[in-house]
């Protein structure tokens, strides 16, 4: 039998299971989507990058049945959730990146019937770099091409890194 090397996802694996995340985005939703809710967690990996989870609740496809639909998830460079997520700012972005290899985009989220959970790891930033800045899901999907932010639309939902270390 051939030797066999542990890969990344088993690592993964047990870092969800342990679920002790070093920071975390609790969302909610904005004034035309006030049932939106989820939480965003941010692990550290021995592998230099961060494992991503994310679990949300009453997207707008849930009163459609069998629907599905894609939403930007985005990391925005200000921690600031009031006033219907117009103060958030833009995508974070602290090497002057064009769009999407900005540090601030993230992978979209398929919503089925309003749910949504997905995990995935990165390595264009540290924890540490997006503590009280925010995540945010856009109403549309990001096309990956239109500059400066990928078309995708209004802001719905909001969240706030925030540290779990004490």
């Amino acid at each position: 039998m051939a030797n066999r090397q542990p890969t990344p996802r088993l690592a993964f694996v047990h870092l969800l299971e342990e679920n002790q995340p070093q920071a975390t985005a609790w969302l909610k939703g904005g004034q035309n989507f006030p049932e939106i809710s989820g939480l965003v967690k941010f692990y550290d990996t021995p592998y230099g990058g961060v494992l991503i989870e994310a679990e949300i609740f009453n997207l707008p496809n849930i009163s459609s049945p069998e629907s599905t639909s894609f939403y930007g998830l985005h990391i925005h460079e200000y921690g600031d959730c009031s006033q219907d997520f117009s103060r958030t700012g833009e995508h974070y972005n602290p090497d002057g990146k064009n769009h999407p290899y900005h540090s601030g985009d993230l992978i979209l989220l398929l919503g089925n019937q309003g749910y949504s959970w997905n995990a995935f790891y990165d390595k264009r930033f540290q924890i540490k770099d997006i503590l009280n800045r925010s995540v945010v899901i856009h109403k549309n999907r990001d096309d990956f091409t239109t500059q400066p932010s990928g078309d995708s639309g209004q802001k719905i939902a909001c969240g706030i890194i925030l540290s779990n270390r004490s």
